[in-house]
């Protein structure tokens, strides 16, 4: 599971990245569950035909899926993983899974608690590259009592017992969990898929491709086989 992430701050790495403008509305760079971050989409107007409308859109939302039928943004605490072998039946999820509201969470690192020796330890995830995560994620919208339509998102998650690296994370007794970090090569494709193809895309990282240190900036993907 991922609850505190860094986002990214320099517009330019929207465009290089992920083909898309950096978000209009302001965005917090470390975020958790409740804060508002960017997701990027597919433009609603993209199939039109027409050049100027980019094919995908950096959009300001709360990081944690708040349902068409919520009823206020506190729900935004406990939906911001969504587990991809439930989320096609949870309330929380349905309905974005069914409609294939993907996204992407762009993201310099994640941050997940190593308990080895004992006690919880912050540890940064990233890219062994340095470039930055792409996280498949769904989104949808909200309409406040005011009619202000607000938007949200969360990660979806698979399981990680047997990820060299992130089977390391979370208490002993806790069930291993990854965010789906997705290739470049793949940005497309999800946020135009399919419901019926929505679970081809959520597969591991490969460990030898991220990179974890702890606050003392240790590495400690070395254990693993890591290069």
């Amino acid at each position: 599971m991922c609850a505190h992430y860094e986002g990214i701050k320099d517009p330019k790495a929207y465009a290089e990245h992920f083909s898309a403008t950096a978000p209009a509305s302001e965005v917090k760079v470390d975020l958790w569950p409740g804060y508002v971050g960017a997701f990027i989409r597919r433009h609603p107007h993209a199939d039109v035909g027409d050049e100027a409308v980019p094919q995908c859109e950096a959009v300001a939302g709360v990081f944690g899926l708040v349902p068409h039928w919520a009823t206020d943004l506190k729900l935004a605490r406990s939906t911001y993983n969504a587990r991809s072998e439930t989320v096609a039946s949870k309330p929380s999820f349905r309905d974005a899974w069914k409609k294939a509201c993907h996204c992407i969470i762009p993201a310099n690192a994640i941050y997940e608690p190593d308990w080895r020796s004992g006690k919880a330890v912050p540890t940064r995830i990233t890219r062994a590259d340095g470039q930055p995560m792409g996280i498949a994620g769904l989104w949808d919208s909200w309409k406040q009592p005011d009619g202000q339509w607000i938007h949200s998102f969360t990660m979806l998650t698979i399981n990680a017992d047997q990820h060299e690296l992130m089977n390391q994370f979370h208490k002993p007794t806790d069930e291993k969990r990854m965010v789906v970090v997705l290739s470049e090569e793949h940005y497309g494709d999800w946020l135009s898929a399919p419901m019926e193809s929505s679970t081809n895309f959520l597969r591991p990282y490969r460990a030898d491709k991220l990179i974890a240190a702890q606050s003392n900036l240790q590495a400690i993907g070395q254990t693993t086989g890591q290069s």
